[in-house]
């Protein structure tokens, strides 16, 4: 496995241009917090400050993290200011007058007194005072070197050295930051190996079940896991990993093979049951089955490589994880499949049950055909357009982005969302915040318009839901103005004098994260209670708002740093390229499609189901809260694929028959019979085998095996009802004019 902050990023996103540009003079968004918590007591006691002294040098020792940024209590970049016969000094909290081997009672009041008046209570100290913060950015590349980062390793050292090592029944130790909470699910992705096991298991019984023979239910599953293996070496040779949120692909490109490959073995079934030879029954299934194959694989191919049009090089590199994959699945399952059965030797019994057994499955699908009659068909075409119309309505403002607090990918009760849930509970400042960049001339640290403009913002911003502290250099030069006058509230606002004005934000030279030296970058700091997508977007759209309503010249107000801008540019790129990315793949089947049969009808029934499907898929979606990122937006992508095959291989047979000179309605009755059971086996079996992600301690992998299970079988039942049904009543409607042709390898 292989995790990247970088990678996570659209860089040509106008939120990460501006984090980007200005990462090196404000706080970025690629940081990991720790907080010491005492279980019995608060943090103002000798073993306390010594543990949290200790945890802070453990974690500047740590590579790649940004020695220059670590912030504790101890760290002498965090200051308190006093008055003095000389005016206002800010001086460390620890400074030289502290030492650790002389913590007394009294000095410990001291830097209590000192971190109260440094407000420093509720960023580096709980507000209920029982913890004590330490914060750090990390390097995605080491400077210098240029080395990346492991983040799964980084993650292994956070656990032994710093949380195994400072825990204990006294103290508890909390990690929060996208490299825990990357490292956290690449943990439970490799503990996730159990249930891929059980969805291969249950596979291979249900295909045995089906066709009664060890070597038949090999063959599938063989050929599938073949070009996995080649999958992940192509990989290898490529130079890519595999990223912990990308950790399903691979099993879904299996699944997509093993659904081509139960075709594959109804068709051969079938021949053996009519009493051809093993030889005959590959070869009929080879000619028969190459092109709605090959159309299916290619449309699924398309698919994946419509993901590239995201900007963003973590789904590039699922997208070429995704589209290596299913290029093999073409050459294992739809050639080497067929060519090794060949080989394969069946008594002349099995032919004989083979018949029995189909026979018997086949029995209930003659009901289930009588939906091609047209008196039945118009009623089902009727249902299909009253479902669409309820699902588009239903889907409407579906999620984009996270929903829950802390990390969305992993489950309410994982140590991680546990710890985002305590921090973010015991201090203004936690997990979540999104940063505000005013750009102005140099030399701007005496200008009422822009520190009054900061002001301004950060007021109206701050009644947004969600939002629960706001800093910049505006709240902090007025809470310095009142300190001037004895901290009379009345004197808490920017002095209109300019010299007064620059003498007071001069004195917040020494704090991070707040302004540029020369006052040319001013950043607004908004902390929120959580990450969720509705909380981000309302503070980006108010901040939209402000913007166009508060101009001031030579002053550019540029969106976003902080972790809660990344997200914010994600969700958008992710919204934004949803509608393009489908249109492209449904203009891509309807191409392939017209291509491959010449015929305009073909195109529309096979993606009038695929259609209904997706947007009931959609209506799914919303009401179990599952919002579109970039780790499900895969899967509804999959599910095109998928979802299109079970349209191909009966509307293959279906052109077959017609091409006889049977009525279409005789035809698709004929097509369901032959492919019917192998569609629903098909998709009942993977339902079956994804649905066991759902005990995953992955929430985003229990998710997915909901979804992936719904949108199997929505698939199936709506190619298996709505694409006859449509096809007849096309028939009916605009009579054909011309014979049909088969398609020159299917007609053998």
């Amino acid at each position: 496995m292989e995790a990247g902050f970088e990678k996570q990023l659209p860089q040509d996103h106008e939120y990460i241009k501006t984090f980007n540009e200005f990462r090196d003079q404000l706080f970025g968004a690629n940081r990991v917090t720790v907080v010491l918590h005492s279980r019995h007591g608060d943090i103002w006691n000798e073993n306390g400050l010594r543990r949290l002294l200790d945890v802070t040098e453990a974690i500047s020792a740590l590579p790649g993290v940004n020695r220059s940024s670590v912030t504790s209590l101890w760290t002498p970049n965090v200051f308190f200011t006093q008055v003095t016969e000389n005016g206002f000094e800010a001086q460390p909290v620890t400074g030289g007058d502290v030492a650790p081997n002389g913590l007394t009672d009294e000095v410990i009041a001291q830097i209590r007194d000192r971190a109260t008046r440094g407000g420093h209570i509720g960023t580096l100290v709980s507000n209920d005072q029982t913890s004590g913060a330490v914060t750090a950015d990390l390097f995605d590349q080491e400077p210098g070197s240029g080395q990346k980062l492991d983040y799964i390793a980084f993650n292994k050292l956070l656990e032994g050295e710093i949380r195994t090592k400072f825990e204990n029944d006294d103290y508890e130790v909390q990690i929060i930051g996208f490299a825990k909470q990357i490292g956290a699910i690449a943990d439970e992705g490799r503990a996730s190996t159990p249930f891929f096991i059980l969805a291969f298991v249950l596979t291979a019984l249900a295909v045995f079940w089906y066709c009664h023979s060890i070597k038949l239910t090999v063959l599938p599953l063989f050929c599938s896991l073949i070009s996995l293996v080649w999958q992940l070496g192509a990989l290898h040779l490529l130079g890519y990993g595999l990223d912990p949120l990308a950790v399903l692909v691979p099993f879904l490109v299996f699944a997509i093979g093993v659904s081509h490959g139960v075709q594959q073995i109804n068709f051969i079934v079938r021949e053996l049951a009519a009493g051809n030879t093993a030889m005959g029954a590959a070869r009929a299934s080879f000619t028969g089955l190459l092109i709605p194959g090959t159309l299916a694989l290619v449309t699924a191919l398309v698919s994946f490589i419509t993901l590239l049009m995201i900007p963003i090089p973590m789904i590039h590199e699922l997208a070429i994880t995704a589209s290596i994959g299913v290029l093999f699945k073409i050459l294992t399952n739809l050639v080497l499949l067929p060519v090794a059965a060949s080989f394969i030797n069946v008594p002349a019994e099995y032919a004989r049950r083979a018949m029995f057994h189909r026979e018997r499955r086949s029995g209930w699908l003659t009901g289930l055909s009588r939906l091609a009659e047209p008196q039945y068909a118009r009623w089902v075409v009727m249902i299909g357009v009253a479902v669409f119309c309820l699902a588009y309505w239903q889907s409407l403002g579906r999620h984009i982005g996270s929903l829950e607090r802390g990390a969305p990918e992993l489950r309410a009760d994982s140590r991680f969302n546990q710890d985002a849930l305590s921090i973010a509970s015991s201090f203004n400042v936690g997990l979540d915040w999104l940063t505000v960049v005013l750009v102005a001339p140099a030399n701007s640290c005496d200008s009422q318009g822009l520190l009054q403009l900061a002001d301004d913002m950060g007021w109206a911003i701050f009644q947004a839901p969600g939002v629960v502290a706001v800093e910049s250099a505006a709240t902090l030069g007025k809470e310095y103005s009142a300190a001037l006058n004895e901290a009379n509230p009345k004197m808490l606002s920017l002095p209109r004098d300019s010299r007064a004005l620059g003498g007071a934000i001069n004195n917040l030279q020494k704090l991070q994260g707040v302004r540029a030296r020369d006052c040319s970058v001013i950043a607004v700091n908004f902390y929120l209670q959580d990450h969720k997508a509705t909380t981000i977007q309302e503070v980006v759209e108010r901040v939209k708002a402000f913007r166009t309503n508060n101009i001031v010249a030579g002053v550019e107000i540029r969106l976003a740093s902080g972790n809660a801008g990344v997200q914010a540019a994600i969700n958008e790129v992710v919204e934004k390229s949803e509608t393009p990315m489908l249109l492209y793949v449904y203009g891509t089947i309807l191409l392939l499609v017209f291509l491959t049969y010449r015929d305009w009808r073909a195109m529309l029934v096979c993606c009038v189901p695929l259609t209904v499907a997706t947007w009931v898929g959609y209506w799914f979606m919303k009401d179990l809260d599952i919002g579109l990122t970039v780790a499900t937006l895969p899967v509804m992508v999959l599910a095109v694929g998928v979802g299109v095959d079970y349209a191909f291989y009966i509307y293959n047979r279906l052109q077959l028959h017609l091409s006889k000179g049977m009525t279409t309605t005789q035809a698709a009755k004929h097509a369901l019979l032959e492919t019917g059971v192998a569609t629903i086996f098909t998709a009942i079996t993977l339902s079956i085998g994804v649905a066991t992600w759902s005990f995953s301690q992955l929430k985003f992998q229990a998710d997915m095996g909901k979804l992936l299970a719904f949108m199997f079988m929505i698939n199936m039942v709506m190619a298996m009802t709505l694409l006859p049904a449509v096809a007849v009543m096309l028939d009916k409607w605009i009579p054909r004019r011309r014979p049909v042709r088969a398609l020159g390898i299917a007609a053998h």
